[in-house]
């Protein structure tokens, strides 16, 4: 169900991005993820599916400053990602260009990445998913019209999270930034990506990482000279 971010169709209205200002990136972790991923990566030691990528206090200046990313995708060929905690103000009925179902509407839009910010992209997690592509019961899509047959077979276990724009590394350039120590890595859950309020997401993981200097780190203010 996930695709390749190739195959991502936009939907997101781009007079919505410019008034954001978010239409040019620094170049980190913005190089987008071209065509098919090969498939995955042999052994949980390299493959960084389902896990999440902290800022881990090199990003200062740059979209990912604070940020908290979830890894969809990672092969040989690169790999593919979410901003779970960055959102843009505004509810996905406003931005999006197509006539969603009610519920999703009203969900706040969040920005995924600087990487093709005019492209839509989401996770949902059900009690029963077929074919989860993530990790278990969390699966994603980059299909609006998956979106909207979706709205018509909403259960109580049903979540969904919209995104705007995602964040690509080609090849090998995830495993160099992790090297620099520019992220730290955690593992996924249904609580950290869907119920942690998105403010709370990058300081409450490294507190739960443990350990004085990500205890420190997670009381850095977002705005460093009012340190």
């Amino acid at each position: 169900m996930a695709g390749s971010p190739s195959e991502i169709s936009r939907f997101v209205r781009s007079d919505f991005l410019k008034s954001e200002g978010i239409d040019s990136f620094p170049p980190i972790a913005s190089r987008a993820v071209l065509g098919t991923f090969a498939p995955e990566m042999k052994g949980t030691d390299k493959s960084l599916k389902g896990k999440l990528l902290l800022d881990g206090g090199a990003l200062e200046g740059s979209f990912f400053h604070h940020t908290v990313v979830l890894i969809c995708e990672h092969s040989a060929e690169g790999a593919f990602g979410l901003v779970l905690n960055r959102s843009s103000g505004s509810k996905v009925g406003a931005v999006v260009d197509v006539d969603l179902p009610e519920p999703f509407k009203e969900a706040p839009l969040f920005l995924g990445g600087p990487v093709q910010p005019t492209a839509l992209s989401f996770l949902h997690v059900d009690s029963f998913l077929p074919a989860p592509d993530v990790f278990p019961q969390v699966s994603l899509s980059h299909s609006i019209e998956d979106l909207m047959e979706m709205g018509g077979f909403i259960s109580a276990s049903m979540k969904v999270k919209v995104f705007a724009g995602y964040a690509g590394w080609s090849a090998g350039q995830l495993e160099m930034e992790i090297k620099r120590k520019s992220w730290l890595t955690y593992p996924g859950s249904l609580e950290l990506v869907f119920e942690t309020p998105p403010d709370l997401l990058w300081g409450n993981i490294l507190k739960n990482k443990g350990g004085w200097k990500n205890k420190l780190l997670a009381q850095t203010p977002e705005d460093v000279s009012l340190n």
